[in-house]
């Protein structure tokens, strides 16, 4: 079934972003200074700081709806952290992909503001980081589009936002920026970590226990967000870090 026009498409990830703006293309590196624990931290956003999972599974079964095509919930599920590109492939040919990816962000912005919270721990997370003097950034696969609004229904704030980077692009972007740590969920929030030389940091909030986050190389997996502000106030003294590794070893 063809989908319907659409609106105008999203604009490109390098143009600002609300609340903060997005720096996706070519961000400029921090200044970490004399202290190896001073820095940016970089925290993803669906399911470390976001709860986003019914979000985007009912923007996906909107899409099965409007399309006649079959969409296994289940499986999109267990892959939640990728870019919405490398999901539509599972359903969809080729040829489709860029109204099928349209038509996810049309209804995903309507559904965020209902179906999004922000999780236990986030902001608290969030104003740890900048209680010390530092930034937190929101590093993330979601697309410009879809980060304000889900940012809005949670009721955080993060000054900078970097969009649609996944895997070792997110460590791409925490090299530049001199980041000294990265918390996210997935294995490949924790690859991405551990490519920049940075304390990559596990919550298993999302799709992944904390073995298969300690098996991909956390340095610490917390029970949630809860427990970030204890960690890093220990990671700042410097008795929460581990011992330097070379970026990507």
């Amino acid at each position: 079934m063809a989908l319907p026009p659409d609106r105008p498409a999203a604009p490109p990830d390098h143009l600002a972003a609300q609340p903060g703006p997005d720096h996706s293309a070519q961000p400029e590196p921090g200044r970490a200074g004399q202290d190896p624990t001073a820095g940016p931290v970089g925290f993803d956003l669906d399911l470390t700081l976001i709860d986003s999972r019914s979000a985007i599974l009912t923007a996906w079964s909107e899409v099965a709806a409007e399309t006649g095509v079959e969409v296994g919930l289940k499986a999109v599920e267990g892959r939640l952290g990728v870019k919405l590109e490398d999901e539509i492939p599972f359903w969809f040919p080729a040829t489709q992909a860029e109204a099928v990816a349209a038509a996810y962000r049309r209804h995903y912005v309507r559904l965020a503001s209902s179906l999004t919270t922000a999780l236990p721990g986030a902001s608290q997370a969030l104003d740890a980081v900048r209680d010390l003097g530092q930034t937190p950034v929101v590093i993330t696969a979601k697309h410009l589009v879809s980060v304000g609004p889900s940012l809005k229904a949670a009721g955080l704030t993060v000054a900078e936002v970097y969009a649609h980077v996944h895997g070792l692009e997110k460590g791409a972007v925490l090299t530049r920026l001199r980041a000294v740590a990265y918390v996210g969920d997935t294995p490949q929030d924790i690859a991405a970590g551990r490519s920049a030389g940075v304390q990559a940091v596990g919550v298993p909030t999302g799709s992944f226990t904390e073995a298969e986050l300690l098996a991909a190389g956390a340095d610490t997996v917390l029970s949630s967000l809860l427990e970030f502000p204890a960690w890093y106030a220990d990671f700042r003294r410097g008795s929460g870090r581990s011992a330097p590794r070379p970026a990507g070893r």
